[in-house]
């Protein structure tokens, strides 16, 4: 190309401005292949339920398919670090959650990745309160009946946890230590391999994220004991709190939202966000995704970027508080 001689300065911005004209063109046809949706915890559980079910509206609205792909290990670890090496132009997105967005860093000495500096928040997508539960048929039936058999038995009541740090595995940590008992954690590479192992008899109890315990509540195969919430779930309307059923101030939830790899350009975070407020101001979805037992709380990438460093102080002193190891 040879610049005008008389205006070498709009010369070189109008060069500039052709070698960026492909990615800015590139950007505003995004996307135009597959989009790998990245789960990084096993299937059958929440995080996976949730991936699932909103890859169907996100394949129609965006007019390419969005593949749940399950990269479990680590407590989430290694398939949140998968995504912060990947590519940032969009065709890779991370189901985040509390564990891997916040309580990893705290217990993992050696962690793969940074939460903050190698993520682009999305949006917030749910907000859960976890259900404490048991076999059908086991004899507990309520919370005072469940403390008091722990106590009765010290350290033969078994939990299953989808990894050390997670959820599943702060939330009975907790019980521990506001009801003054003693249970064995037995941590899984997912919540869904645990869920599978509380049927068969494997584990005695599990504090699950309800997304995962409905299908199996309602079949009438586990039986809710009291939800970690301080008000009820709607899913669950007829399951006490902890707090209504004696452990007075117990509070704790879990959250997911959606991330990208850092440097993700701003057009495409856009897209993805106004994408996601769509699919969930849409009154059908909405339906769903209650009914899983999450809040709608979708919103902007500010908001959930402010939502991971307050939820990273409050589990991490959380995590101290309890005196959490690994396992």
């Amino acid at each position: 190309m040879t610049l005008p001689k008389k205006f070498p300065l709009l010369g070189i911005l109008a060069a500039a401005f052709i070698l960026l004209a492909p990615a800015s063109h590139a950007q505003d046809k995004w996307p135009t292949q597959a989009i790998s949706f990245v789960v990084p915890y096993p299937p059958g559980g929440p995080t996976d339920v949730m991936a699932r079910l909103l890859s169907v509206p996100m394949s129609a609205k965006l007019g390419v398919s969005v593949v749940v792909e399950n990269k479990a290990g680590a407590s989430g670890n290694i398939g949140t670090a998968q995504v912060a090496r990947a590519k940032p132009d969009g065709y890779t997105i991370l189901l985040a959650a509390s564990g891997n967005m916040t309580i990893n860093k705290v217990i993992f000495k050696d962690l793969a990745y940074d939460p903050v500096k190698d993520f682009a928040p999305i949006t917030q997508i749910s907000k859960f309160p976890l259900v404490l539960e048991v076999k059908a048929d086991s004899k507990i039936k309520t919370l005072q009946e469940f403390i008091d058999y722990a106590k009765a038995n010290p350290n033969k009541v078994t939990f299953g946890s989808a990894g050390s740090g997670s959820p599943q595995h702060l939330g009975p940590e907790l019980l521990k230590k506001m009801a003054g008992i003693s249970m064995q954690h037995v941590p899984y590479k997912g919540a869904g391999p645990a869920a599978n192992d509380l049927l068969g008899g494997q584990i005695f109890s599990m504090v699950d994220i309800t997304a995962g315990s409905m299908k199996y509540i309602q079949a009438g195969l586990l039986h809710p004991i009291a939800v970690t919430t301080a008000t009820r779930s709607p899913a669950l309307p007829n399951v006490p709190t902890m707090d209504e059923a004696g452990l007075k101030g117990f509070d704790y939830f879990a959250w997911h939202g959606i991330a990208v790899p850092a440097k993700t350009p701003v057009a495409v975070i856009d897209k993805l966000n106004k994408t996601l407020l769509e699919i969930f101001n849409d009154p059908d979805f909405r339906k769903k995704w209650e009914a899983i037992g999450s809040e709608i709380v979708a919103g902007t990438p500010q908001q959930f970027a402010d939502l991971i460093n307050s939820e990273a102080i409050r589990l991490g002193a959380l995590v101290k508080d309890l005196n959490i190891q690994l396992d």
